[in-house]
């Protein structure tokens, strides 16, 4: 299928689900999934929910509200309180399922409350193919997917979303704080905070893609490889150590091997990728 043709096909099944509720973050995915099923539903039929809880990063919150309102549509604000969850907070391989349970099903009881047919999410095509735990939750609470029934991948978002003049075009991905801590480093509220200002802080710099990984005392800076001079010489090398070691890291470090999505899921066997799917 051609572009086009996905994106008749995406309208296709937001028609046949009638009255959805989004869950939102105010990323490239969700904000053109939020976009599309305004456009095909009409917004009197979307519902926008948008997590607040302390996982998520700080400057997330009030961009997602200025999409929401240019797109014209209805934004709830949740919590889905993960950190009272010890499945959660444990920070296995699984932390995903139990985070994305939560959600679920704070979801579906909102669209059962509020009279909509059905919750979606904007997993894409690409994420199917990934290390996601997440995606069994949705599967065990009937949660769809329309971006990747149409089979769309990340790039063909970005496309689409330039061609709705989306400013979530070229947006990096933000998944949750949480997905920066080493598995089995236990989530809580201070690390989380650690990882928000430390990345707030590189961002101030004019860092756009990176990740702060937090190895509970080790700090280690994920940037894209042209960007490794930019963190590693004159002043803002030194910036950085002052301000991480001042948010409580004994140690700085910077990955060589540059930025990646799912660097942590690197030292996981296939086994332990089993049982968390």
């Amino acid at each position: 299928m051609n572009l086009k043709e996905k994106y008749d096909s995406l309208q296709g099944i937001l028609k046949k689900l009638h009255r959805v509720v989004v869950a939102y973050s105010g990323g490239v995915d969700s904000t053109f999934l939020l976009k599309a099923a305004v456009d095909t539903l009409g917004a009197e039929n979307v519902l926008a929910c948008i997590s607040a809880g302390v996982a998520e990063p700080s400057n997330q919150l009030v961009r997602a509200q200025k999409l929401a309102d240019q797109i014209g549509v209805c934004l709830q604000v949740i919590d889905t309180d993960e950190l009272s969850d010890p499945n959660f907070t444990a920070n296995k391989a699984d932390r995903c399922f139990h985070c994305k349970s939560h959600i679920c099903k704070v979801l579906s009881d909102i669209a059962k409350e509020q009279d909509f047919d059905h919750v979606i999410f904007g997993t894409n095509y690409d994420d199917l193919d990934d290390f996601r735990p997440g995606n069994r939750a949705m599967k065990l609470f009937g949660i769809r997917s329309p971006l990747a029934e149409a089979q769309l991948t990340k790039d063909e978002i970005r496309q689409l979303s330039r061609q709705l003049n989306l400013p979530t075009a070229d947006l990096p991905s933000s998944p949750c704080l949480a997905s920066r801590l080493s598995y089995g480093v236990e989530v809580t509220e201070q690390r989380l905070k650690q990882i928000d200002k430390a990345e707030e802080f590189l961002r101030s710099l004019g860092l756009v893609e990176f990740r702060v990984r937090h190895h509970d005392t080790i700090a280690r800076i994920e940037v894209n490889p042209q960007d490794i001079e930019k963190v590693t010489i004159g002043p803002a090398r030194s910036q950085i150590v002052e301000k991480l070691k001042t948010l409580g890291f004994k140690f700085v470090t910077v990955d060589l091997q540059g930025f990646r999505s799912g660097s942590l899921n690197e030292p996981l066997s296939e086994e332990e990728k089993r049982k968390s799917l």
